[in-house]
């Protein structure tokens, strides 16, 4: 009897890996432009700036004043670009990813203005990487990679699929293909979570725009697991689910990997204890990647929309005022969620009718949400009231 004891009460410590689903085949005809924007929803942004309608007009004012959307821009490609930790070292960190920002703002101010000088000025940056960069280096290379590769292939659905030439988009493909998805295919299990969810965020629109089914899969696949892992619902039991390989396997090493926090309730994230900043960028990854899929005819947010819901209306609860209670990060809430809301109330509010007071507070009342200067991006402009 006391061997059988001691044999539940080691199994009770033990950590179930999320499952691993199959994933759904992608589409057979891929959908363009459509990573993360579609042509409806372009064409409903347009139609909302040409007519003067808030809050859409006042948000591409913003993104019209921005740097992102100057002429006279010099991109600043690198062969090889090498990030540390927060970017120390910073060998073209900044710039990639500015740039790539860039072709994406570029790239609307086309859409809405017809005025092919953005088209063109897209253009140039774009060719003027895909010219030049071979590697990410050092130990942020996967989180580099996976933030300009969110970017790009935005600019670059819009731009191929909207404006009459780019004698280049083929050595650009070629770019993404060798340089980028290298570094982020395979995920990194053992990191925060939000690395992983941008990483899957990018490999997803660079499959859309290569029209790769395999790589498609993968990302889907791998983004399934990652999501059960880094949003917690009461239904998966008295802990988080660890991501599959992680080796995260007992209850002290789950609450270690979500930095201290012992008590879980619904919407709770891996790096909610961290800071509020970085499970923005996790959960905004989510809705990005679920967006995109939505565009190929594959219904992500019915899966997820629980976790995604319960994840925006806990955190913007307290990024509203209610002050943290003791259980919850010793009472502590540590930066901002930024502007990472918009996309996720969109199709959860707008789209599938759901309620989220806390969510409608903080985000209306953080419009025009701009950028962070990563992968995050006017989504004001894009995602408000947007039911295309």
């Amino acid at each position: 009897m006391k061997v059988l004891m001691v044999a539940i009460s080691l199994l009770a410590t033990l950590v179930v890996p999320t499952a691993v689903p199959t994933a759904t085949a992608a589409p057979t005809t891929f959908v363009h432009p459509g990573v993360l924007v579609s042509r409806p929803q372009l064409d409903f942004i347009r139609t909302k700036v040409n007519a003067g309608a808030q809050p859409w007009k006042s948000a591409y004012d913003a993104m019209r004043a921005s740097a992102y959307a100057s002429l006279s821009r010099t991109p600043k490609p690198r062969a090889i670009v090498e990030c540390g930790p927060y970017s120390d070292p910073n060998y073209g960190c900044t710039d990639e990813r500015q740039d790539a920002l860039a072709a994406y703002t570029l790239s609307l101010i086309w859409y809405v203005t017809r005025d092919s000088r953005y088209a063109q000025k897209a253009i140039q940056i774009m060719d003027a990487w895909s010219a030049t960069i071979q590697d990410h280096t050092n130990s942020n290379a996967p989180l580099q990679t996976a933030w300009a590769g969110s970017s790009w292939p935005r600019a670059a659905e819009i731009i191929k699929y909207t404006y009459s030439s780019w004698p280049n988009a083929s050595r650009f493909a070629t770019m993404l293909r060798n340089v980028y998805v290298p570094e982020i295919q395979n995920g990194n299990t053992r990191a925060n979570g939000n690395w992983e969810l941008s990483m899957m965020e990018a490999l997803l629109g660079i499959s859309v725009f290569l029209e790769d089914r395999t790589l498609y899969d993968k990302a889907v696949a791998k983004f399934r697991t990652r999501i059960q892992a880094y949003i917690y619902l009461t239904s998966d039991g008295s802990l988080p689910k660890a991501p599959p390989g992680s080796g995260y396997d007992t209850r002290e090493e789950i609450i270690k990997y979500w930095h201290g926090q012992s008590t879980f309730v619904d919407g709770l994230a891996q790096e909610t204890c961290r800071d509020f900043a970085h499970t923005g960028y996790g959960i905004d990854a989510a809705a990005h990647f679920a967006e995109t899929a939505r565009h190929q005819g594959q219904d992500i947010w019915g899966e997820i929309k629980d976790r995604m819901r319960f994840a925006l209306g806990l955190h913007t609860k307290y990024e509203n005022g209610t002050p943290m209670p003791s259980w919850l990060c010793g009472g502590v809430k540590s930066r901002s969620l930024g502007p990472t809301t918009e996309v996720g109330y969109n199709a959860l509010n707008t789209r599938l009718g759901i309620t989220m007071a806390n969510t409608q507070q903080y985000t209306e009342s953080h419009r025009p949400q701009g950028t962070d200067g990563l992968f995050v991006a006017w989504e004001t402009l894009t995602h408000a009231a947007n039911p295309a």
